[in-house]
């Protein structure tokens, strides 16, 4: 195979370092949001964001992006980029639907995946105990991600698959905001675990119900992180 050349090199670390800053950036103003320190109708300014997280506009933009697709900010004709007003009731209504679709997926995967498929899954869940325990969020989050996402595709229905993941991208902040609440970390991996077990049980039906639970006790932790930290906006 030819080797990289250094210029081509270059240009894919620095797409790289963009794309990791564009997340931390994603994130802190996720965190925020949730917690009404920029509430409903504040406007965000490009530049500003730049010389706050030292970043070039780039990354900020991507950042935006990111969060226009979840819903937590519109792009306004003239107003530029503006935090959504999205009310509690609205936020549990996605996670209820988001809580069927999922059971739905696991029943389906516990009798569908592939042995590959339920070792993939498996030696994920066995990785994230070390996230759990070292309390890192951001890392945990990344993998909750690779974890659904594999469940998904484990049901070999791709237009189901298609509309968790179209679902879920609606509620991606809210799904890490609620790891912040608590234990709740830790509460997480440990329904996982409850779901691993049916699944190795082949028991398609006890896996959903214990993850429409787990997405149900998410909105909840939600709750509790919003109403722990709406005085901070004060």
């Amino acid at each position: 195979m030819p080797e990289t050349s250094p210029a081509i090199a270059l240009a894919e670390d620095m797409t790289e370092e963009r794309t990791l800053l564009s997340d931390r950036i994603r994130n802190a103003l996720t965190d925020e949001i949730a917690h009404g320190s920029l509430p409903a109708g504040t406007q965000l300014d490009e530049q500003q964001l730049a010389d706050r997280f030292g970043a070039s506009r780039t990354p900020v933009r991507e950042a935006l992006r990111q969060l226009a697709v979840s819903g937590l900010v519109e792009m306004r004709p003239r107003r530029g980029v503006v935090v959504t007003r999205m009310t509690p009731e609205r936020v549990m209504d996605m996670f209820e639907a988001m809580a069927e679709i999922e059971a739905m997926c696991v029943r389906l995967a516990a009798f569908r995946m592939t042995p590959l498929e339920r070792s993939h899954l498996l030696r994920l869940h066995r990785q994230s105990a070390a996230l759990v325990e070292a309390g890192d969020v951001d890392a945990y989050d990344a993998f909750n991600l690779e974890f659904h996402e594999t469940l998904y595709r484990a049901t070999h229905n791709s237009f189901l698959a298609e509309q968790a993941i179209a679902t879920r991208t609606r509620l991606n902040a809210f799904r890490r905001t609620q790891l912040r609440q608590g234990n709740r970390i830790v509460h997480s991996r440990e329904e996982h675990d409850g779901v691993m077990a049916a699944i190795a049980e082949g028991d398609g039906d006890l896996a959903a119900r214990r993850m429409r639970a787990h997405m149900l006790n998410a909105a909840s932790a939600l709750d509790q992180y919003i109403a722990d930290h709406s005085g901070s906006a004060d």
